[in-house]
């Protein structure tokens, strides 16, 4: 009988399990702790508008039923807001989801796929199970990103080049001059998707909107957004895709699954863009907190990258998964980075100001 070793695709073999980190059960049992602090995953800590909630249980009558394949109300909804057809809209089991599904439709064995370093790990792993190389931009020594190091890359017609902005662990960010630079280096056979997972908390002059950017680009794009962080639906699973041709999203609609969208998390979604004052409220939290934390972290002597996420990466000094395991047996869960090259470097979550506050104090301790 054939072991699975034999079965399995060496594509498969060769990505490392992704780290979802631990949960909040999981370190309860594990470590005893009594108070937990959850700044591992990037949560919004305030959770959804209260709005959500009402709608989530008005739509329980229906979920013996298939959802909206489609799910026109929500693409609706997101047209209107974001000022684009309706068709050039695509919807997703959270934003990865759709990250597997573009590297499906899009990348062959041999291919080249660009991206920033360090980078949001599935960004990698998705491409390479499709038997495509990945060519990383590493960050400069300030641990700013290397715009130059980037557009020479691009220049070079890769299939794919996409990266998040800001980019997920580090939190750095191309200006809207950067992005543009980016953009007039693409040629013809090449895919620009932006992952802006963290758009709600990229606020400033410095930062420019990818989707409204490109809107006049006349070239296969797709910038990438999600629910799971500033709307604070992440345990309903829903992310979407704005796509620069809307020709591109039939051959998309193709390859994802065809219910990818479940039912509440379609409506949850409608009720949450109802309630932006909600969501302003969530960001102006993570951003003062965000300046307060970096702050404090900078005072001990600690390098902090710069950040316009509801995080900071910083350097630890030692290896991080040890000095991670210190904080988690006081109940504090943040995410040790395993990528080679910043295993010193930790990610930690924005939470409540009291969250915040625990993590300064046993950050002294450890």
């Amino acid at each position: 009988m054939s072991s699975a070793d034999d079965l399995v695709r060496e594509e498969v073999k060769s990505i490392s399990p992704y780290n979802a980190g631990l949960t909040i059960e999981e370190v309860r049992s594990r470590y005893g702790a009594e108070t937990i602090s959850k700044l591992g995953s990037n949560e919004n800590p305030l959770g959804p508008s209260p709005t959500v909630q009402a709608a989530i249980v008005d739509a329980l009558a229906g979920v013996h039923l298939y959802p909206d394949p489609a799910g026109h109300e929500l693409r609706g909804a997101l047209a209107g807001r974001l000022g684009v057809a309706a068709d050039r809209i695509v919807l997703g089991n959270g934003s990865e989801d759709l990250l597997s599904v573009i590297c499906r439709t899009v990348l062959r064995p041999g291919d080249t796929m660009v991206t920033l370093y360090p980078s949001f790990p599935l960004h990698e792993d998705y491409a390479a199970l499709m038997g495509a190389s990945v060519e990383r931009i590493d960050l400069k020594d300030d641990l700013s990103i290397d715009v130059q190091g980037l557009i020479d890359a691009v220049a070079r017609v890769p299939r794919m080049v996409m990266f998040a902005n800001p980019m997920n662990p580090v939190g750095a960010w191309l200006t809207g001059g950067e992005l543009r630079r980016v953009v007039d280096a693409l040629r013809p056979g090449t895919l620009l998707v932006v992952d802006e997972a963290y758009v709600e908390y990229a606020r400033g002059e410095d930062y420019a909107d990818a989707a409204e950017l490109l809107k006049d680009v006349d070239r296969p794009w797709i910038v990438l957004r999600t629910f799971s962080k500033a709307w604070g639906l992440a345990g309903l699973r829903l992310g979407y895709g704005v796509l620069g041709n809307a020709s591109l999203g039939g051959f998309l609609d193709r390859v994802r699954t065809p219910f990818n969208a479940n039912l509440l998390a379609q409506v949850a979604a409608r009720a949450a863009l109802e309630d932006t004052a909600h969501v302003e409220k969530v960001v102006e939290l993570a951003v003062g907190e965000r300046e307060r934390v970096a702050a404090c972290l900078r005072s001990k002597g600690l390098r902090v990258a710069p950040s316009k996420g509801n995080f900071l990466f910083f350097d630890c000094r030692e290896n991080a998964v040890a000095f991670c395991d210190r904080l988690l047996r006081q109940g504090l869960i943040v995410k040790p980075w395993k990528q080679p090259g910043y295993e010193s470097f930790v990610r930690v979550s924005v939470g409540t100001p009291a969250d915040n506050d625990r993590f300064l104090h046993v950050l002294s301790q450890a």
